[in-house]
């Protein structure tokens, strides 16, 4: 009896070892000997912070269905360590391409390493990493965040003026979360913008996350110190500046009057603030970049070369206008 137990246990151990070693012993189908319909995809999010990270995810996932092509999503929560788990959980599951939109720049090599390694082929979306070895992703997509937050610097210095008896407009900076692109560029760039020109100082400037609530927190910060001398917010993401809206109303000021706002993104929420005469101006990033992902994923299927840097077309979104283009976002 304990004889047939141990040849019935012996022959299912060597048809597991059979099956793996069988299994190990395959090479995975190249990308482009895939049809579009067997093609899988892993996308790591950087969370839900802003409405314009939700219409972001939102543009990525309906692409996938409308084009029949399996998408694995994963929500990092804003946390590095979650997306670094996401991006080496794809690479167990042997998806053929992944994007992800790196929550900051910098720590990214390992992992990125790992997926050149294992031939799947890297789309950065929306934010960049700073690894010296471009190599490790075939392309980045997305906005210009330097050129936003220049174009952020141009319109205050163009069309705001110290105030009666005032040598100087003093801004208040609501920055980005720490060390993600958008907000070294955005701030880098509207630094540039006013270089030149000395009357316009900022006089502080705070991380808020990208974050509504963490906006309103930190602009009551800034009021409690010195409200009566603001001029100017810069926002590095209008949801920020909504919250610092909300602060300002409380603290018993008129925004987009008394304290001039500006935003960036561009968001379906800032045209409503602008309508109603509490924001400005708000700078275009479009988060609608499910289409340029999926046309690039294809471009892979089909072996095409593709540039390694893909630009989106934007605006800039004053007051004046926002009636008018309200009715059309979509997002």
């Amino acid at each position: 009896m304990k004889r047939t137990k141990f040849f019935i246990i012996l022959t299912v151990i060597v048809a597991l070892l059979a099956t793996g070693l069988y299994g190990w012993g395959r090479k995975k189908k190249k990308l482009t000997d895939k049809k579009l319909s067997e093609i899988v995809v892993g996308f790591s999010q950087i969370g839900a912070e802003s409405a314009w990270r939700t219409a972001n995810t939102e543009s990525i996932i309906s692409e996938a269905k409308n084009r029949g092509i399996e998408l694995k999503f994963s929500d990092a929560q804003q946390k590095q360590e979650n997306q670094i788990k996401a991006l080496r959980s794809f690479i167990a599951q042997g998806v053929d391409v992944i994007g992800f939109s790196p929550v900051v720049e910098s720590g990214w090599g390992p992992v990125l390493r790992e997926a050149k390694k294992a031939n799947i082929p890297v789309i950065l979306v929306d934010r960049k990493s700073d690894e010296k070895d471009d190599s490790l992703w075939v392309t980045w997509m997305g906005s210009d965040f330097k050129a936003e937050g220049v174009k952020a610097g141009k319109w205050v210095v163009e069309n705001v003026k110290p105030k009666a008896g005032k040598k100087t407009v003093n801004i208040v900076e609501l920055q980005g979360t720490v060390g993600s692109a958008p907000a070294n560029d955005r701030k880098s760039g509207f630094l540039e913008a006013i270089k030149n020109h000395p009357e316009y100082v900022i006089t502080k400037s705070q991380s808020a996350d990208f974050t509504r609530a963490k906006g309103k927190e930190v602009m009551e910060a800034f009021l409690k110190a010195d409200g009566k001398n603001i001029d100017v917010l810069y926002a590095h993401n209008d949801d920020s500046g909504l919250g610092a809206i909300q602060a300002i109303e409380e603290y018993g000021l008129k925004p987009g009057r008394d304290i001039i706002v500006v935003g960036v993104d561009a968001v379906r929420a800032a045209f409503e603030a602008m309508v109603a005469g509490k924001m400005n101006v708000t700078v275009e990033c479009s988060p609608l970049l499910g289409p340029q992902f999926f046309d690039a994923v294809e471009a892979l299927v089909r072996g095409e070369k593709i540039p390694k840097v893909i630009w989106t077309n934007e605006g800039v979104f004053e007051m004046k206008d926002a009636a008018k283009i309200l009715p059309t976002r979509k997002y």
